[in-house]
């Protein structure tokens, strides 16, 4: 329970009002990462002053740290400093919400409709513009990670790993973190990559933290029985929905399956959503045949136009698990429970992650050997989505794939003859609008969509 003297905190900030804020955040949380930071960084820092720059990007570093959504994770954060934990529910929750409550109602419409040649037609182009935007994601990622010759060794390991052994993502992970932690303390010069930043006011002193400076309140001082606390209270809110789906419905129901996968997938969504699609997609079109390849793409389309976090396109993935394997409820029901579920088990580590590890974030100040691990995991989610990047253009360019198996490999090799060239040109156009002229995300999928469709209508028999 909050003291008296810590409901107020000293900085004048109303948790209504702090409410009205985090609604708005979530509404204008576009763009993916970058976009969402961006925007809580304008609000926040330079228009409302309520956090220093300083204080910003020590909070967005920790973040950086943990699996999961970062910039979800970082209004997580900065909520719990303003208003302690009920600050951080509301902020986090409202910043998914939106997001939910919009691919839900895209994957109703996707999944009953689909057949439908409106439907294709407009995820024709949006399709291969998701392409442009992981190569733009993978160029991006690659520029801030790749400084030195063991970040690219590391990569180029990752990279034929995952996608000529198809050693599991997780694996991958581990591997890298032990080699960076191990190289930060052999060679650090060139294991630590990624740094914190620093940032100081035009006179070279620091910046200021605006309403949120000093000591902090007593809550957000670490204590152990607290830790155990938070541990217990989510640890159990995260299992609890898995034991009970397990005793209802039993081990093998697709419900069940879904926690387990996506709970999985929490624990190791370090360097963002675009690190874990190729592993995902393998798992949930391969493995589990919730979804079918073409499928994929056109729920990373639906997370890339919809506000809130970009892993949301798990919720796409599950609805279309539910969808299919109904256990006998209606496909739509079964579909909305599966969202539920999916959404609850993803999300739910990142408060645990952020309530657990935020009082004890200024002893990670100047932890070199984690910046190191973190700076090797991040050179091999660059590897990772290379791989990701050809999936998805071997299934944006072909019609017809066939897998080559050999070596301990697992190959998939197009048929050259079925090239689709609109696919590819649509492609291209996109990945120049945003390298060359810098045109944004949402504006290059509206004209991918508008020009696939009009291509599809007027070309393609229906």
């Amino acid at each position: 329970m909050e003291a008296p003297s810590d409901r107020h905190d000293h900085h004048g900030v109303s948790f209504g009002e702090a409410v009205k804020v985090w609604a708005r955040v979530a509404a204008l949380s576009f763009g993916g990462p970058a976009g969402q930071i961006a925007v809580m960084h304008r609000i926040l820092v330079e228009e409302k002053r309520w956090v220093g720059e300083n204080r910003f990007l020590h909070a967005l570093n920790y973040c950086m740290l943990l699996p999961g959504p970062e910039a979800m994770q970082l209004a997580t954060y900065i909520g719990w400093l303003l208003h302690g934990v009920r600050g951080g529910l509301v902020a986090g929750c409202l910043f998914v919400l939106p997001g939910f409550v919009a691919i839900l109602a895209l994957s109703i419409l996707y999944a009953s409709f689909q057949d439908l040649s409106w439907v294709q037609a407009v995820f024709f182009g949006i399709k291969a513009a998701v392409l442009a935007v992981v190569i733009e994601a993978l160029l991006r990622i690659g520029k801030r990670a790749l400084k030195t010759w063991p970040m690219y060794l590391i990569a180029g390991v990752a990279f034929v790993a995952i996608f000529a052994f198809n050693v599991p993502f997780p694996l991958i992970i581990a591997a890298a973190a032990l080699v960076g932690f191990f190289g930060g303390r052999f060679d650090p010069d060139r294991f630590l990559v990624i740094r914190a930043r620093e940032v100081s006011d035009e006179d070279g002193a620091p910046s200021s933290e605006a309403f949120l400076h000093g000591a902090s309140p007593e809550r957000q001082r670490p204590s152990w029985s607290a830790f155990a606390r938070t541990a217990l209270t989510w640890l159990g809110l995260w299992a609890a929905p898995i034991l009970a789906l397990i005793v209802v419905v039993g081990p093998d129901h697709v419900f069940t399956e879904l926690a387990f996968f996506f709970s999985k997938l929490a624990v190791v969504t370090f360097g963002g959503a675009y690190a874990v699609l190729a592993y995902m997609a393998q798992e949930a079109v391969q493995t589990h045949g919730w979804l079918a390849p073409g499928e994929m793409l056109d729920g990373l389309g639906m997370a890339e136009t919809t506000p809130g976090p970009l892993i949301q396109v798990v919720q796409f993935v599950g609805y279309m698990g539910g969808f299919r394997e109904t256990g006998g409820l209606s496909p739509v029901l079964s579909g909305v429970i599966a969202s539920i579920i999916v959404t609850w088990v993803t999300f739910v580590p990142c408060f645990l992650w952020i309530f657990l590890g935020a009082p004890f974030i200024e002893k990670l100040r100047g932890a070199k050997l984690l910046t190191a691990a973190l700076s090797a995991v991040t050179a091999a989610v660059v590897g990772v989505i290379l791989n990701l990047a050809i999936w998805f253009a071997l299934h944006v360019a072909f019609s017809e794939l066939t897998e080559y198996r050999g070596f301990g490999m697992k190959l998939l090799v197009p048929d050259l003859t079925s090239i689709d060239i609109a696919s590819v040109v649509i492609a291209a156009a996109a990945l120049v609008a945003m390298v060359r002229f810098k045109i944004g995300m949402l504006p290059v999928l509206a004209a991918s969509a508008l020009t696939g469709a009009a291509y599809y209508l007027a070309v393609l028999p229906v």
